[in-house]
């Protein structure tokens, strides 16, 4: 049974955010818990977009025949292979479609993340009912995979309503402790160095030559270079004056951690583009556009950027 769990229902249709998500082990159970609801969603004019894998999209188009041709669909593994980028797809679907009611499907916690990816699918997901609290009418549900599912990766812990099932588990301060908790700890055999104003070229140069070295492309090489520069300009301006930065290689990535003594209030940095006049937070949405991933924890013990860019 779906628990409806929009914060100002009326006339049957929810007017807040309403997150939920399912479980699936095949594609009749994936297309038994959407094409109701984006049928529904036609029926009611809203706008539809469906952001899954691709073996989703084929699933769902042969199950809604032409009804399909009403909605808009999306290879999640390409416009939200970075976490980080798929709130701000979201965002723009409001933007683009203001006043109308918007139902998407969004599956981020795809089949064939690495699990470094699926931590942030996870901690995006629990970000999610921050970044639209108070937006809508928008409703979202999110397919998972059964064979992804695990105790470190359950949907009840991030949505406030599980389809058929209970959400026991879920709680609002999940994106919180997330955010707060440092990232695993630098390997033993990463390069390390301290930095501060006056070594920025000489980080850009080391880095670079490290990157050509494994045999980054030089388009790849430049867009690391920026997003590092970023980052690290943010240790010396909001971290203290200084960082470390620690450089290695792991599963085919260029991996680069900066850390410093900083203390980042605002849990969605990097996933909402601030505003011209403000300060801060340009140089991570910078590097979540330009990096394969980037995490972001900040705490008592200070905060952690690491990026990850694939070599090849």
């Amino acid at each position: 049974m779906l628990t409806d769990s929009a914060t100002e229902p009326g006339h049957g249709v929810p007017t807040g955010f309403d997150h939920d998500a399912f479980v699936y082990i095949d594609g009749k159970e994936f297309v038994h818990h959407t094409a109701p609801l984006v049928r529904d969603a036609l029926n009611a004019g809203d706008y539809v977009l469906v952001a899954v894998p691709p073996s989703g999209i084929d699933w769902l188009r042969d199950e809604l025949g032409s009804c399909a041709d009403q909605v808009d669909f999306l290879d999640m593994t390409h416009a939200g292979s970075n976490p980080a980028r798929i709130i701000p797809l979201w965002q723009r679907v409001l933007v683009q479609h203001p006043g109308r009611a918007i139902t998407g499907i969004g599956e981020p916690a795809y089949v064939g993340r690495t699990p470094v990816e699926l931590e942030e699918a996870k901690l995006h997901e629990a970000l999610l009912n921050l970044a639209f609290e108070h937006s809508g009418p928008f409703r979202l549900r999110c397919p998972y995979d059964a064979s992804v599912v695990s105790a470190g990766l359950d949907p009840a812990e991030n949505h406030p309503t599980m389809v058929d099932a209970a959400a026991d588990d879920y709680s609002p301060a999940v994106s919180e402790r997330m955010f707060r908790t440092p990232l695993p700890g630098v390997p033993a055999n990463a390069e390390r160095t301290e930095f501060e104003l006056r070594d920025l070229t000489h980080l850009r140069l080391w880095v670079n030559a490290k990157a050509r070295s494994h045999g980054m492309s030089p388009d790849r090489v430049n867009d690391l270079a920026l997003a590092l520069h970023e980052i690290c300009t943010n240790s010396i301006r909001f971290g203290g004056g200084r960082g470390t930065l620690s450089l290695w290689i792991t599963g085919g990535n260029l991996i680069c951690d900066v850390a410093d003594h900083g203390l980042i209030d605002d849990l969605l940095v990097g996933r909402v583009l601030p505003p011209v006049e403000g300060l801060g937070g340009r140089g991570v949405w910078l590097a979540n556009q330009l990096c394969d991933l980037v995490q972001l924890r900040s705490g008592q013990t200070g905060t952690q950027v690491r990026l990850h860019t694939r070599l090849r």
